[in-house]
C-alpha cells in the first residue's frame, strides 16, 4: 500500500464520517472559490476550476455547494488566499509534500513545522525533498469502463506518459504540459473521470514497519486535519496488516 490516496482513506475511515464530509466539502469549496477568482468563473473557459469541480463530484459534494463557490469568486467578501508549499522528513526518512491554501502564512507554516517536530520529523526548506517526486497529472477511471489495453491504446494516443491498471481502476499519469488535453480526449471516449489533478508521485517508495507507519499514519492525519492544507504526499507503503489495523 503505497501513495496518497491509500492512506487518506484509512484516515478517513478512522473518523466520523460526517465531520470528514464537512471539512473535505470546505476544502474543495476553497480550491474552487481560488480557480474561479484566478481565471473565468466557468469550468469550460477555466481548466484549473473545471479540475476543482471535477475534484467536487468525485467526492459527491452537492452541485448547490459547487455553484456558491464559484459565486464567492466574484464577491467583495471572498478571502484571499495564498498557494504554499511545504516540504519535510518524517521518521524513517520518509518524504511528505504539503500543499496549502491559506490566508495567514505564518499560521499555517508554525502549524504544519509543529506537526513534524511532534512526528519527530522536521520541516526542510522547498526542494529538499521534492525532487524525490514527480509533478504530473493523474487521471483516473474506474476499471469497469474499459479494459486494460482499451485504457492504454487511448491514453497514448491522447498523449499520455503511462497507465497503471488493477482491480481498483486505471490511472493515467501525463506530463503537466499535456495534462488538460489528455484529460479532455479521455473524457470523450469514457465519459467523466472519477478524479483528475496534477499531484507530486514518488519516484520510489520505503517499505515501512508498523511502528513506524503508525506514526507516519498519525502525522499524515494531523497534516490532512488542518484546514488549510489541501494535499498531502509521502513516498512511504506499509502492510497490508497494519492497513487492516488502521481500518483501511
Amino acid at each position: 500500500m503505497a501513495g496518497h490516496s491509500q492512506f487518506k482513506n484509512i484516515m478517513h475511515k478512522k473518523g466520523k464520517q460526517d465531520a470528514i464530509r464537512s471539512k473535505v466539502f470546505s476544502k474543495l469549496a476553497r480550491e474552487i472559490t481560488v480557480a474561479a477568482k484566478m481565471g473565468m468563473p466557468d469550468p469550460n473557459m477555466n481548466p484549473r476550476l473545471r479540475l476543482a469541480v471535477l475534484a467536487a463530484r468525485a467526492e459527491n459534494m452537492p452541485k448547490d455547494n459547487i455553484e456558491r463557490a464559484i459565486k464567492k469568486a466574484s464577491g467583495g467578501d471572498s478571502e484571499n488566499y495564498d498557494e504554499v508549499r511545504y516540504e519535510g522528513r518524517a521518521p524513517g526518512g520518509i518524504a511528505i509534500i504539503v500543499e496549502a491554501l491559506t490566508d495567514n502564512r505564518n499560521r499555517t507554516a508554525g502549524e504544519v513545522r509543529s506537526y513534524f517536530s511532534k512526528a519527530g520529523g522536521e520541516m526542510t526548506a522547498n526542494g529538499a525533498v521534492s525532487f524525490m517526486f514527480d509533478h504530473v497529472g493523474s487521471i483516473e477511471y474506474d476499471a469497469k469502463v474499459a479494459s486494460e489495453d482499451e485504457m492504454m491504446e487511448a491514453a497514448l494516443e491522447a498523449g499520455a506518459d503511462d497507465v497503471a491498471t488493477s482491480e481498483d481502476g486505471h490511472e493515467v499519469t501525463t506530463a503537466m504540459e499535456s495534462f488538460a488535453e489528455v484529460a479532455k480526449a479521455l473524457e470523450a471516449k469514457f465519459g467523466e473521470a472519477r478524479k483528475a489533478k496534477i499531484i507530486w508521485k514518488p519516484q520510489s517508495t520505503t517499505m515501512l514497519d508498523d511502528e513506524t507507519g503508525e506514526k507516519i499514519l498519525k502525522l499524515v492525519g494531523a497534516l490532512e486535519d488542518n484546514d488549510d492544507v489541501q494535499n498531502v504526499y509521502a513516498n512511504f507503503e506499509i502492510s497490508d496488516a497494519l492497513v487492516a489495523k488502521m481500518g483501511g
